[in-house]
């Protein structure tokens, strides 16, 4: 039996044959054999070199098929989709049940098939993309009206769907058919050793270093307000702060912000890591922030929480659903003052509460929870889909 997953990614890989991610990794990969015995993933590539492979996940899951994609969502990506189409229906006549993961040109495209054909259809719904693309710049404001409509269809009309929030996407995207609330999140077991090692950290400090995880070249993962608001602070002779950020792409937008509010000493350029270092890398930070104009239910906001870290964010998708109203900002004109108090308040008795609060939280997610979860109504969707064929 096949599971074909679908979603514009992109994979990474260095000869064809062989292929890493981020998000894309093994843990999220291995779930869909709950459906069937062999994985087909129908997504973009993108090369890279084999020096680069390093900053990422391998994906060494077997059987898995990558069935290579082209990128739609260019301007000349409409000379395109005739293949794409092509490509999707094929893959999906020769799989036994879909999953696609939407918001995404490749997950429309192949729940739109799937529905015609009466493929057995699941759909995951990670993000609103009414908030992503009018945030992002003038030509997502055109995209953002055709996606925000595909979402509604697409959800409207899938049999099965899991959503990553508790509410948010549900009410803006809601679904006929059968649906569970799960995060795209799953934490390991909890070691009490984690709050204690953060407490510790927390009265020890002296510079508070910030840090996000998201991709840095595009803008609406926001990471250019805290840049801001670092830079007022300087102006206001507090420079106890430092910003660091861990995500792929190209630096050049965020860097030159760095520059013009004279900040460049306090922000710190990680790069991209692989997922196996990602805790890691939280543990040596204070503050996490999420200053996102579009998310789901962030899973590097939760792995942070998970980690006893203070978090920030903004008002956008799920994120209100994870931290307290007294730590999230508006996106609004007045967005950086908000973040401004926000990190002003943040003194080393409520930086504790926080971390001992969102620790608590965090457990809600544990891998062993979700998974359950999930499993369930996996084996619900395969059982109907069997049901049906008979």
């Amino acid at each position: 039996m096949v599971v074909l997953f679908c979603h514009s990614g992109p994979l990474y890989t260095i000869d064809g044959l062989s292929y890493f991610g981020v998000a894309h990794n093994n843990e999220m990969f291995s779930r869909y054999y709950a459906i069937a015995d062999e994985i087909h993933v129908a997504i973009r590539t993108k090369k890279i070199d084999k020096k680069d492979a390093a900053k990422y996940s391998e994906i060494t899951l077997k059987p898995f098929v990558v069935i290579p994609c082209p990128n739609t969502e260019s301007l000349l990506g409409i000379f395109q989709r005739p293949k794409l189409k092509k490509i999707l229906k094929k893959a999906i006549m020769e799989s036994d049940y879909v999953v696609a993961r939407v918001p995404s040109a490749i997950g429309f495209y192949a729940a739109k098939i799937a529905l015609k054909i009466k493929k057995p259809l699941l759909v995951e719904a990670v993000a609103c993309p009414w908030d992503g693309y009018w945030n992002h710049s003038f030509k997502g404001k055109i995209i953002a009206p055709l996606y925000f409509f595909k979402m509604k269809k697409v959800l409207k009309k899938a049999p099965y769907a899991i959503y990553v929030t508790n509410e948010f996407l549900q009410r803006r995207y809601p679904t006929k058919g059968k649906a569970i609330s799960c995060s795209d999140v799953a934490l390991p077991s909890f070691d009490e050793n984690i709050i204690i090692k953060r407490i510790l950290k927390i009265k020890q400090q002296n510079k508070i270093i910030i840090g996000t995880l998201a991709a840095v070249n595009v803008r609406y993962k926001g990471q250019q307000y805290i840049i801001r608001a670092l830079g007022k602070l300087k102006k206001q002779g507090i420079t106890n702060f430092e910003y660091h950020l861990v995500g792929g792409g190209d630096q050049s937008y965020l860097r030159s912000q760095a520059k013009k509010y004279n900040v460049e000493h306090q922000v710190k350029f990680i790069g991209p890591l692989p997922h196996e270092k990602v805790f890691a890398w939280l543990d040596t930070i204070d503050i996490y922030a999420q200053p996102s104009r579009q998310e789901g239910l962030p899973r590097a906001l939760i792995e942070a929480m998970s980690r006893g870290l203070p978090c920030i964010g903004a008002r956008t998708g799920g994120i209100p659903e994870l931290i307290e109203p007294a730590y999230i900002f508006n996106n609004s004109r007045k967005e950086i003052d908000e973040i401004i108090n926000i990190l002003l308040s943040m003194t080393p008795d409520v930086m504790e509460k926080q971390a001992r609060r969102n620790f608590e939280f965090a457990k809600s997610y544990e891998r062993s929870i979700l998974e359950k979860r999930r499993r369930e109504f996996f084996e619900e969707f395969k059982n109907s889909a069997i049901a049906s064929n008979n």
